[in-house]
C-alpha cells in the first residue's frame, strides 16, 4: 500500500478532533511547502465528510483556515526578510528566477493574484512570498487569500462529497479532476507567455523599424 494511502488509512483510525487539527495543518504546511499533498488530504476530508464521520462545516473551515495561516506565514516571511534574502539564497522552491517573475507580475497585477492565488497550481507558495516582498497591505492580503482558500477548499469539498463513500474512488476520480485542471492552467498559461512573447516582439521590431527611417 502506497504510503499516502496508509496515511490516510491511520487519520480514519484517529478522534474527530485530532483529524480536524491534521486536516487544517496539512493545508497548512502545503501552502508553505507545495510538494505536500494537501488537497488529497482535503479530499480525504470530504469522504469522511460523505461517509457521515466528520462534519462538513468543520471540515471546510479547518482547511480553510489552515490555507490562510500557511499563506499569511510565507507572506509575513517576505515581508520580514525582504527581496535581496531570497534572491541570495536562490532556494530550490523559491527561486531567485520565480522571485524576479513573480515580482513582474505584481507590478501588473497586485492583489488580484492574491485573490486567485489557490487557483494558480505549483506557484501559490511564490505569491505569498512575492507579496510580502512587494510590502502589500496586510490586511487586504488576509481577506483575499481567505477569499481565495474559502472558495477554493468549497469547491474541492463539495465535489469529494458528490462522489460517493468509497475512498479508492473519490481519490481515483479527483485525482484525475485534479490533473486535468493543472493540465489546463498550465496549457492556458503556456498560451499567455506565447501572446505576451509575440507582442515583445512585435514591439521590438516596430521600434527597430522607426528607429532605421
Amino acid at each position: 500500500m502506497p504510503y499516502l494511502d496508509r496515511l490516510l488509512g491511520l487519520f480514519d483510525t484517529l478522534p474527530d478532533a485530532l483529524l480536524y487539527f491534521l486536516l487544517g495543518l496539512s493545508a497548512f504546511v502545503e501552502n508553505i511547502f507545495p510538494p505536500i499533498p494537501g488537497d488529497t488530504i482535503t479530499a480525504f476530508g470530504a469522504f469522511l465528510v460523505g461517509t457521515k464521520r466528520l462534519g462538513f462545516m468543520a471540515v471546510y473551515l479547518s482547511t480553510t483556515l489552515g490555507s490562510l495561516a500557511g499563506f499569511m506565514s510565507l507572506f509575513w516571511v517576505g515581508s520580514l526578510l525582504g527581496r535581496k534574502f531570497f534572491i541570495q539564497k536562490d532556494y530550490r522552491f523559491f527561486s531567485a528566477d520565480n522571485i524576479v517573475k513573480a515580482e513582474e507580475w505584481f507590478r501588473k497585477y497586485g492583489y488580484f493574484l492574491i485573490l486567485l492565488n489557490r487557483f494558480f497550481p505549483g506557484i501559490r507558495s511564490i505569491i505569498s512570498l512575492a507579496g510580502g516582498i512587494s510590502k502589500l497591505g496586510t490586511f487586504r492580503v488576509a481577506l483575499l487569500a481567505l477569499i481565495s482558500a474559502g472558495a477554493w477548499n468549497l469547491l474541492w469539498i463539495a465535489i469529494g462529497y458528490s462522489l460517493g463513500n468509497n475512498w479508492e474512488t473519490v481519490k481515483e476520480k479527483m485525482g484525475r479532476i485534479l490533473f486535468g485542471y493543472n493540465i489546463s492552467f498550465l496549457a492556458l498559461a503556456a498560451v499567455v507567455v506565447l501572446i505576451f512573447l509575440l507582442r515583445m516582439i512585435r514591439k521590438k521590431r516596430q521600434a527597430q523599424k522607426k528607429a532605421s527611417k
